[in-house]
């Protein structure tokens, strides 16, 4: 019996530095901005991500906004402040730059399968859960056996109480329904400063290709940040510390930006 092995995915190529193109920045946090860690709270500032942040936000006018599985506070304790355009929860919930916060009211269902979720990880040592108060959230980084039971339950969750299921890097989410990252993206780029820009995303997670396509959809493109994968992105980079270079490189562009 032959056998035939698959081609490698194709490695994308750095996104390029365009000066007299006029950016919009949308950036996921973990994975992109920040390491990967074993739990939520583990992620801490970083003084060259809040700088170059700074720089981006001046830079581009304002056309900065992360965009995050991270609730709008935890996204201000990471970056120190510096994204005053935000969206957390997956896009769910969205600041815009004069400060305005859009947020749906949290369905009764979040609070149901919290405490679903705080049963299944007392039984689970490692397992975390995480309340963002629209959406629960169940880690299972600390305890990888656990991911096969932790998908069982979070899909049978979303069956029962239409909730919207979002799995992420050794994460398994029930939000309220909503806007997700594209949503979020195309939000933005209707609006004041990010208006007639290109818009560019960078993310690494499944959760991220919304904003990909959204990006493309509206002219621009997504960056993904990591492996290789089947991906909407258009371009690559490999690591955190490859995207601050390149960000870096985003901010000391000429000022026809």
């Amino acid at each position: 019996m032959s056998s035939q092995t698959a081609a490698p995915l194709e490695v994308l190529s750095a996104p390029p530095v365009h000066p007299g193109v006029r950016m919009a920045l949308f950036l996921d946090l973990d994975g992109v901005l920040a390491p990967m860690a074993d739990s939520p709270d583990a992620v801490v500032p970083d003084p060259r991500r809040t700088a170059v942040l700074q720089a981006l936000d001046r830079r581009l006018d304002g056309r900065m906004a992360i965009v995050s599985g991270r609730t709008l506070i935890e996204i201000d304790r990471i970056a120190d402040g510096a994204s005053r355009s935000a969206a957390g929860v997956h896009g769910l919930e969205r600041r815009l730059r004069s400060g305005l916060i859009e947020r749906p009211d949290a369905s009764p269902a979040v609070a149901e399968v919290m405490a679903r979720f705080l049963a299944f990880a007392g039984e689970r040592p490692g397992v975390i859960v995480e309340d963002k108060g629209i959406s629960a959230g169940l880690h299972y980084r600390q305890a990888p056996h656990a991911g096969s039971e932790a998908g069982a339950l979070a899909r049978r969750l979303a069956d029962e109480t239409g909730l919207t299921l979002q799995a992420g890097h050794m994460v398994l989410e029930l939000k309220t329904p909503g806007s997700d990252k594209g949503g979020a993206v195309a939000a933005f780029m209707s609006e004041p400063p990010f208006l007639g820009a290109t818009p560019v995303m960078l993310g690494d997670d499944l959760t991220d290709e919304a904003g990909f396509i959204a990006a493309r959809a509206l002219g621009g493109f997504g960056v993904l940040v990591g492996p290789p994968r089947p991906t909407a992105a258009s371009y690559g980079l490999a690591d955190v510390p490859a995207v601050l270079d390149w960000l870096e490189a985003v901010a000391a562009m000429g000022d026809d930006q």
